[in-house]
């Protein structure tokens, strides 16, 4: 039970005269500390008491506002005037505030460069990823094109890039060949009309009046899908819950990324060895469709796989190389455009697809479909698919657009992003397209082209409204293993995230397993089970975080009033008989167990000195009667020549933010062991909120509110003061009496 005594050593007086004072009674002094901002005197030789000043703070009255009192005043602030009205016009459309005041001579050069450029790239990346997404080239060209011009409006970020993005085309294209093998379409070529269906035709002519192919059904989807993500998110901004973004953490979306990664890379690689192969959608896709690749092998069409060879050679050297002299280029390559028109040209006059059945893109027709709803009846069988999206998609916006606004000193509203970004798929879902989000490999180039503001997305949208009504149907030709390499090329960033696993280990481990259990489940489970996973298990670390916290003994630094860990720092200082312990976490029921083992296991654990107590009370012959308080104890004589060395334990509590009502039950539980034999527990720097509980938890009585302190070292001064008199009043007004 003395063990303790050894691992604390007293606290070296600073001058002999204050250290031997003759008047203090039974030669025990207070050290006096001349830098501390708190004087503690000493006690006078007689019962009377000298306090000493303590930390006192007046509480804030709280107003007692009812409901009907809070309605009124929401009521009163929500009553429209014309500056109330310009306002939220102005908020909703930034491009209303900035525009006006755009500085043409310093921004168009920045803006016009960076648009074209960035036109110029999402014309092969809209067509290769239209693949992923299992929808028509066409398609792809559309979506790029009106999340441009519709971030311009609505947007607060000026440098990202929103359009189409791999994770979210590959999440939308699992759900477009789930539905497209529960309405009977084969997926290894496309139906023609709806007498070919034996499965699903009831539904397809409830919700057309006209014969709807396979790729017009999975636009159908796609369109759904993507009204549906839009509505959530512009939902998520009216109700201000953009906190739910807070749940995916950097190494949770990273982790999600690379692991999706490796699921487009599957997709695509059918493209590359020219197989017709089935989707494989649900658990284990990515295994399953390694699975057909191998046992289809041998079907591989040699001209696909030498072009996507000589792709591979050309796209990856130029790429590397773009990142490489990047910050002396004034402009990136743009070879994936260069490698499409080359593509198609050889496709054409070589006649690939008449002479070695190569697969290709086909007609891409000019100009725009007529607007069509979404197809309502399909809304409930994807709405589910929508939600985890939707999530993604302002997860990532929100998260870039913050990103490279603090790089480049201006402010975005999270909240007005989520409305952007809901709008840039609710209205284009009306136009045949399917999810945007902003992507990181665009918007880094449109950063470092020069970009000002939201003004090079209309430049963007031009570049590809000049394709959709001139240059598409000159891709007929382009094979779709071209497409295949351009997305699987773009996947680098991604698939390089394991570079930083050294660094992010050293950092964090627990981030780290947090990224290898995400990036796993979304690749080898499926994207949806994969976030959910990844989600849950990030949140099982932070309350495994708290179950099993930091805790310490805490010495005092020389010289000041500051507390550390003595296993942490050297040359601390601690008083003898009192121990300051600190819990590195909230006190709740999960924790709570871990709290009293650990005080015990620091301290002393009352529970063994109280059965030692007992024992060594039966083996004693020879019992004495203690009188103490007017209350007889039966103590043995041998205890009472060896007391306990320790008396006070001070419980920091400046790291514990809440208690719950198992966290006041643990630290009345505890206090009440310690009391029973002999050793006060004082609690020191409680915020607001924990005073508020052990207030409304009765852990004090009236007359011990005083025994909750500002700080430690107020505390500790406490302790030495009740300790070194014996039998008098302390200065909180309480009575002591020796033990």
């Amino acid at each position: 039970m003395s063990s303790e005594g050894k691992e604390q050593h007293d606290l070296s007086p600073r001058d002999s005269a204050e250290g031997n004072d003759p008047s203090s009674p039974s030669g025990i002094h207070l050290e006096l500390q001349r830098e501390s901002s708190t004087d503690f005197k000493q006690f006078e030789t007689n019962d009377q008491c000298r306090p000493y000043p303590r930390i006192l703070i007046e509480r804030q009255e709280k107003s007692n506002t009812n409901f009907k009192q809070f309605v009124i005043k929401k009521l009163q602030n929500c009553q429209c005037s014309p500056t109330k009205a310009k306002n939220t016009i102005l908020g909703f459309l930034p491009v209303l505030q900035w525009l006006p005041k755009y500085d043409l001579k310093k921004n168009i050069l920045g803006d016009v460069m960076s648009g074209l450029i960035v036109g110029i790239l999402l014309v092969p990346q809209s067509i290769a990823y239209s693949l992923l997404a299992g929808q028509e080239p066409v398609y792809g060209l559309y979506t790029s094109f009106f999340a441009s011009i519709i971030y311009f409006l609505l947007g607060t970020s000026r440098h990202i890039s929103v359009g189409i993005f791999g994770v979210l085309c590959l999440m939308i294209g699992e759900t477009v060949d789930r539905e497209l093998q529960k309405a009977g379409y084969d997926n290894a070529r496309s139906a023609s009309s709806l007498g070919m269906l034996s499965n699903g035709s009831t539904l397809l002519n409830h919700t057309s009046d006209r014969i709807c192919d396979k790729s017009c059904y999975a636009i159908m989807v796609g369109s759904s899908v993507t009204f549906m993500a839009g509505v959530y998110q512009v939902a998520m901004g009216f109700f201000q819950v953009g906190f739910v973004s807070v749940y995916l953490s950097d190494a949770l979306l990273s982790g999600f990324v690379t692991g999706a990664s490796f699921t487009i890379l599957t997709s695509q690689a059918k493209y590359l060895l020219g197989l017709s192969l089935p989707r494989s959608n649900g658990v284990g896709s990515l295994i399953t469709t390694w699975i057909h690749i191998f046992r289809n092998i041998h079907k591989t069409n040699l001209c696909d796989l030498i072009t996507s060879l000589l792709c591979l050679l050309v796209l990856l050297p130029t790429k590397e190389l773009n990142e490489h002299f990047k910050s002396k280029l004034k402009a990136p390559i743009p070879v994936e455009l260069v490698v499409v028109v080359a593509a198609t040209l050889a496709s054409h006059f070589g006649k690939l697809h008449e002479n070695y059945n190569s697969s290709i893109a086909g007609h891409i027709p000019t100009g725009f479909m007529p607007p069509r709803v979404p197809e309502w009846n399909l809304i409930p069988h994807v709405a589910v698919d929508a939600i985890a999206i939707s999530i993604i998609g302002f997860a990532i916006t929100v998260s870039l657009s913050e990103m490279f606004a603090k790089k480049h000193g201006y402010t975005v509203r999270a909240n007005q992003e989520m409305y952007a970004i809901g709008f840039c798929n609710i209205i284009p879902s009306f136009f045949h397209c399917f999810t945007t989000s902003a992507a990181l490999a665009k918007t880094l180039v449109k950063e470092s082209t020069g970009c000002q503001t939201q003004l090079s997305g209309v430049v963007t949208a031009l570049v590809l409204l000049l394709v959709l009504l001139v240059i598409a149907p000159l891709f007929y030709s382009l094979q779709k293993s071209v497409l295949g390499v351009i997305t699987i090329v773009n996947l680098r960033g991604a698939l390089r995230k394991f570079r930083d696993l050294p660094k992010m280990w050293s950092i964090s481990r627990m981030d780290t397993v947090i990224w290898f259990v995400t990036m796993l489940s979304s690749a080898l489970l499926s994207t949806e089970i994969g976030l959910l996973v990844g989600v849950c298990f990030s949140m099982f670390c932070v309350i495994l975080r708290t179950q099993k916290p930091k805790i310490s003994l805490l010495g005092l630094v020389e010289g000041s009033e500051v507390f550390e860990s003595l296993s942490a720092y050297k040359n601390l200082q601690t008083k003898p008989g009192i121990k300051i312990f600190r819990f590195v976490a909230p006190l709740y029921y999960i924790n709570k167990e871990c709290f009293k083992s650990a005080l015990y296991k620091q301290t002393v654990n009352p529970l063994l000195v109280k059965a030692a107590w007992k024992k060594a009370a039966k083996r004693k012959v020879k019992e004495e009667v203690v009188t103490l308080g007017g209350i007889q104890d039966e103590v043995s004589v041998q205890l009472s020549h060896d007391p306990l060395e320790l008396n006070t334990i001070v419980i920091d509590c400046s790291a514990i933010q809440f208690l719950d009502t198992a966290g006041i039950h643990i630290l009345k539980e505890v206090r009440r062991d310690y009391e029973a034999i002999g050793i006060q527990v004082l609690l020191a720097q409680c915020n607001p909120s924990v005073r508020d509980s052990l207030t409304k938890g009765e852990y004090c009585q009236n007359e011990e509110e005083n025994l909750l302190f500002y700080s430690v070292y107020e505390a500790m001064a406490f302790a030495e003061a009740s300790k070194n008199q014996k039998g008098i009043c302390v200065p909180n007004g309480l009575s002591l009496s020796s033990d």
